[in-house]
């Protein structure tokens, strides 16, 4: 039988805010951190906006030591650091001390798409010169895809399982679902999990190239990342990082933890580039499988769902998604529930986004609130031909909830889909 398991720790670094509370209050005002960045038009991208967190120095080295802090140079290690250690701190966990044992109950997985891209560029340049014993002893370390986790486990001393997953946008999710199992299965007591995304031009540039975002608002930035919107034109990039503590509830229960949410179950798929899908674009048929098999997993009914946090991009996909969750719920018009897109505020964050929203979505089922859809003020005709256009709110709306979804479709044809319960 497996074990129950639920969320005692959220960290957030977001366009939008630097910590849960501040992430909290701008959510709820709807306020965007999306903003243009002149050396993106130095550049010669198209989209030059973009959502970036802005970590100041002295906030830097409340997390890093003057000494790690030296040649430093990979900002999606900062932020997965950053919201880590926080969620660790409002779960009320201590890190291990330097001289004593490893924390053997607790575990790390912690997602990324690339990791230290300026770093790994920093280090192309020098050993271009022949420069190559300038590379510093943390080259390798901020460059690798294991860096956030291992950075993580060696400030934590965490002992159990600490490993990298990466399933591009769908990654944060899937990080999620990993370590529920893990602790589902008795392997655990808590599991850090999440995911980050380098803010950089050599990450971004390659969508640009796509001509998969937004260039037509330029000078209003915060206008940009329409998702759901009949005048979206393509994702803005984001980047950040999310994190939620998962324990086992006799754990929390034991400990007197403060709880955020049970995680009932979740699932993961891939399309298999068949059917429609492609490396690209979704299999339709898997994302409903997805669902529907996460639901299973979760036992619980679709009627009972009460609102979905989407991937949502604010491309063609769009109305895609919306007739794909009303096909696996088998719920539409003004029987679907509410839904949302955190990426009309923050941007698409990339490998970031599920775990950023997957936080988001916990606040507000612990809050009972549904944060407002702002840039949707002209709904895609396609959605509003499957689902009620009042159940995409475009202003905050209080209203209690209980069971909620969130789902992260990615590149690669992955699918991943949690659900989680207020307790």
């Amino acid at each position: 039988m497996k074990r129950r398991v639920v969320i005692t720790g959220l960290g957030v670094v977001s366009p939008n805010g630097i910590g849960i509370p501040d992430f909290l209050q701008n959510i709820r005002n709807g306020d965007s951190g999306i903003r243009h960045f002149p050396e993106l038009a130095d550049l010669n991208f198209s989209c030059q906006v973009g959502g970036r967190p802005e970590v100041p120095e002295d906030l830097q080295r409340k997390y890093f030591t003057d000494l790690e802090l030296r040649n430093f140079n990979s900002n999606g290690i900062l932020y997965g650091v950053m919201a880590g250690m926080d969620a660790l701190n409002d779960a009320k966990i201590n890190v291990s001390e330097k001289d004593g044992e490893p924390l053997w109950d607790l575990g790390i997985v912690f997602g990324t798409g690339t990791s230290g891209v300026e770093k790994f560029r920093e280090a192309i340049y020098k050993l271009d010169a022949g420069k190559v014993r300038r590379l510093g002893s943390t080259t390798v370390i901020q460059t690798m895809a294991s860096g956030i986790s291992a950075y993580l486990g060696g400030k934590i001393g965490a002992g159990n399982w600490v490993t990298t997953n990466s399933s591009a946008c769908a990654t944060g999710t899937e990080a999620i679902l990993m370590g529920y199992n893990h602790i589902a299965q008795g392997n655990a007591e808590q599991m850090l999990c999440g995911s980050c995304s380098d803010a950089s031009p050599y990450v971004w540039g390659g969508f640009d190239a796509m001509k998969v975002t937004n260039f037509k608002h330029n000078d209003t930035p915060t206008k940009a990342s329409r998702p759901l919107s009949a005048s979206a034109s393509g994702f803005v990039p984001g980047s950040g990082a999310g994190a939620l503590l998962l324990e086992s509830l006799e754990s929390a229960q034991q400990r007197g933890a403060k709880i955020y949410a049970e995680v009932l179950g979740g699932n993961s798929n891939n399309g298999g580039h068949r059917l429609g899908g492609s490396m690209t674009a979704p299999n339709s048929q898997a994302v409903q499988k997805c669902i529907v098999d996460a639901l299973a997993n979760a036992g619980v009914q679709s009627s009972e769902i009460d609102y979905i946090n989407g991937h949502l991009t604010a491309t063609a996909k769009d109305p895609t998604e919306i007739e794909n969750w009303c096909e696996a719920l088998g719920r539409y018009g003004s029987d679907f529930p509410y839904i949302n897109s955190l990426k009309c505020m923050v941007g698409h964050g990339l490998a970031a986004s599920g775990s950023l929203e997957a936080v988001a979505t916990v606040l507000q089922l612990h809050h009972d609130f549904v944060f407002p859809n702002t840039n949707c003020e002209d709904i895609h005709p396609e959605i509003a031909k499957f689902i009620d256009t009042e159940k995409i709110p475009r202003h905050l709306m209080e209203t209690p909830l209980k069971t909620v979804a969130k789902a992260s479709f990615g590149f690669g044809d992955v699918n991943a889909c949690i659900i989680f319960r207020k307790i």
